[in-house]
């Protein structure tokens, strides 16, 4: 087995130097880790110009969309590296929340206003990576889709120089640049299936719901709750406001007013993800397997206030009853592929702050057992529990009847998954989906028997508002 040709990177360059000078290039992807942190932040990613990508737009309850994907991982020659970063090539994709009818019973929402697949995946050989916490950066380069010796070496080789190559030749401007207003394309609102509200207070930002619509629904879900039919359901509304600098622009915006620890940009030709998600879908080494749910949300308010708020969300009835039942899910979704008695929480509702909002977060653990993979992994817990609600088939039932719209990659995840099935994803919130003109973004909140609608609707805006502050703050750059 031969190894991929692996080159150390200089201190200039650093990710968002390398996202630059691949910005060119097909199905960019950025997976960065903009907060830095032992377990959560301490890996980046860039990387671009895959050997095969594809995207899937109607994925159907019969078909499986990550077995064809599994086979021919399973025959790439790798080798890992172990001194560095985990993700030394291979597949990354993007599954949409309706990706999730291949694996359950789940239904659709009654309208798909924009056409954004339910799965886009790219196979890359090469790919850019750093660890923050030893302040190094490498290229690896792997050959594929070579698979003899010779010939995977030479492609390593070429692949490795052309990447170098743009890394080092001069160019004089790096910042992309902003079109004229007129050289972006609209759709009207008035083209769309599900009718646009105006969100009062604010300018120039549309719901799928009306607020008082809202409010009902939160009614609705509290009255099956009642009934006995859950016992918690995720419920989201989908803004919508015009996109006037490129995609790329507003996600440096991102990273610098509202960094986290899952980063992410995925470019297509049209439609991209921006998404600055603080939250672990699944990560599994070897046979180990972590998930981190987050419920329970706070807006920060200044030093003295963020304690008094970290106190009163750690000591919430609701926002720990949210948190511990969909821990008890995620259990039970592992404890589908693992090992009998391995699955553990060793951490139960704690505050993790980041820049604008306080979280709290559980982490569940487990061991996979035989014949069960990471792909199996994926299957057993897709759609996360976090953004589905409990039971998680009943209540992506009642979340098809109450939201006008599908969510598309809102509330999916973002993974990777090398050949040797080492893994790490998001949840994919705090996110924009930009197409057609517009940015999509996705707010919603857990809820259970005792929520209040009205505050319900609150918790929305203020998990929208880091986001939507970026949209009007310039990057240091700029």
């Amino acid at each position: 087995m031969i190894p991929p040709v692996v080159i150390p990177l200089s201190a200039e360059m650093h990710p968002q130097f390398v996202t630059h000078r691949l910005a060119s290039l097909d199905a960019l992807c950025v997976l960065e880790s903009a907060v830095q942190h032992a377990h959560l932040g301490r890996y980046s990613y860039v990387m671009a110009d895959p050997w095969f990508l594809s995207d899937e737009y109607n994925v159907q309850p019969s078909t499986d969309p990550l077995s064809p994907i599994a086979k021919v991982m399973k025959n790439l020659p790798f080798e890992r590296q172990p001194e560095l970063p985990p993700f030394q090539g291979g597949f990354a994709g993007v599954l949409s929340y309706e990706a999730g009818r291949a694996f359950d019973r789940m239904p659709s929402a009654r309208h798909r206003d924009f056409l954004i697949p339910d799965f886009s995946m790219s196979f890359y050989d090469v790919v850019f990576a750093w660890d923050h916490i030893e302040n190094r950066g490498w290229l690896i380069s792997q050959g594929w889709p070579e698979i003899k010796p010779a010939a995977r070496a030479t492609r390593a080789t070429a692949r490795a120089r052309q990447f170098m190559n743009l890394l080092e030749q001069k160019v004089t401007d790096l910042t992309p640049q902003i079109p004229p207003k007129g050289d972006i394309s609209y759709r009207s609102l008035e083209s769309l299936s599900a009718p646009s509200f105006a969100l009062a207070g604010h300018d120039n930002i549309w719901s799928n719901f009306r607020r008082e619509d809202y409010l009902q629904a939160v009614d609705r879900v509290i009255e099956y709750i009642r009934a006995g039919d859950i016992f918690q359901a995720n419920l989201t509304q989908r803004l919508l406001t015009p996109q006037t600098i490129p995609s790329l622009q507003i996600w440096e915006r991102l990273r610098q007013h509202n960094p986290s620890p899952f980063m992410a940009f995925w470019q297509r030709p049209k439609w991209s993800l921006l998404s600055a998600s603080p939250e672990r879908f699944l990560k599994i080494e070897k046979q180990s397997v972590e998930t981190r749910p987050i419920k329970g949300t706070r807006r920060r308010q200044g030093a003295e206030a963020d304690l008094f708020l970290r106190d009163e969300l750690r000591e919430s009835r609701k926002d720990v009853a949210e948190n511990v039942m969909i821990v008890d899910l995620l259990r039970n979704d592992l404890s589908r592929v693992c090992r009998a008695g391995s699955v553990n929480v060793p951490a139960l509702c704690e505050v993790e702050t980041y820049r604008t909002v306080q979280h709290l977060v559980s982490v569940v653990t487990g061991e996979l057992s035989e014949p069960f993979d990471s792909w199996d992994a994926l299957r057993a817990c897709f759609p996360g529990g976090s953004i589905t609600g409990a039971p998680k088939v009943r209540a992506t039932e009642i979340i098809a009847e109450l939201e006008p719209t599908t969510r598309g990659p809102y509330t999916g995840t973002l993974f990777y998954m090398t050949p040797d099935l080492w893994c790490d994803s998001s949840i994919l919130i705090r996110t924009f989906i930009a197409s057609e003109g517009w940015l999509q973004l996705g707010v919603g909140g857990g809820i259970v028997v005792n929520s209040d609608p009205v505050q319900e609707f609150e918790e929305t805006l203020t998990k929208a508002s880091g986001m939507l502050a970026a949209l009007t703050r310039p990057h240091s750059s700029e």
